[in-house]
């Protein structure tokens, strides 16, 4: 599961570089304005993820880059002009891919560009639901069921509160995670821990955190 997150992060950061010579755009320049280095695609360090302000910002600079494409490989490196210059509003709560949740905290009009099943649910009006994702694994089974949708509301890093026991979508150096959180050790980390006793508790520290967001209410397919 390591060895796969790497790899993706890797990727990641290999289209980066060739949508930049693709467009001929200033690499040192370009690093600047997204707030990293170049050192962050060299070596050992081009195996770690970008953070959600360096995606966020990679967009607001290129708002034709295909977020899909970006982030897992599929499809066209670049949206249609027209798509690009003018995103129309759609009803529903977008369905964000799993393997994508690199780029779940960015606004959005960026995250409805790439998902590709929208669903209606009144109730989730009133919890103002951000977005939707859909389980994979059974880590927290019975409470969900690989294949479940999850609704999904947007928290700041900048100032996070954790409802202790409650579940989770957490953007991590270990990929995209839906957990129980609970305290950790001390003020600098939390515990995961799985609804499943087959899958053990383990320690996150907080700075590995990308992005996060509660789980306020489920979507169950018979």
């Amino acid at each position: 599961m390591m060895q796969e997150n790497v790899n993706k992060f890797s990727e990641i950061k290999s289209r980066v570089i060739q949508f930049l010579e693709n467009k001929g755009v200033n690499k040192e320049k370009f690093f600047q304005k997204i707030g990293v280095t170049s050192a962050n695609f060299r070596g050992n360090a081009q195996k770690t993820p970008l953070n959600s302000n360096a995606i966020e910002n990679i967009f607001t600079e290129f708002p034709e880059i295909n977020l899909e494409w970006l982030l897992t490989g599929r499809g066209e490196m670049l949206r249609d002009k027209q798509e690009a210059s003018h995103q129309p509003t759609k009803q529903g709560i977008p369905l964000i891919p799993l393997d994508a949740m690199a780029g779940f905290a960015i606004g959005s009009e960026q995250v409805v560009a790439y998902s590709t099943d929208r669903y209606i649910v009144p109730e989730f009006d009133e919890l103002k639901v951000d977005f939707l994702i859909r389980v994979k694994g059974s880590s927290m089974y019975p409470k969900y069921n690989s294949g479940d949708i999850v609704a999904c509301k947007k928290l700041a890093l900048s100032d996070i509160f954790f409802q202790w026991n409650k579940v989770y979508v957490l953007d991590t150096e270990q990929g995209a995670l839906i957990k129980r959180i609970r305290k950790g050790s001390d003020a600098e980390h939390i515990t995961l821990v799985s609804d499943n006793e087959k899958y053990e508790p383990f320690e996150l520290e907080l700075s590995q955190l990308h992005a996060v967001a509660l789980v306020v209410g489920v979507i169950r397919l018979e």
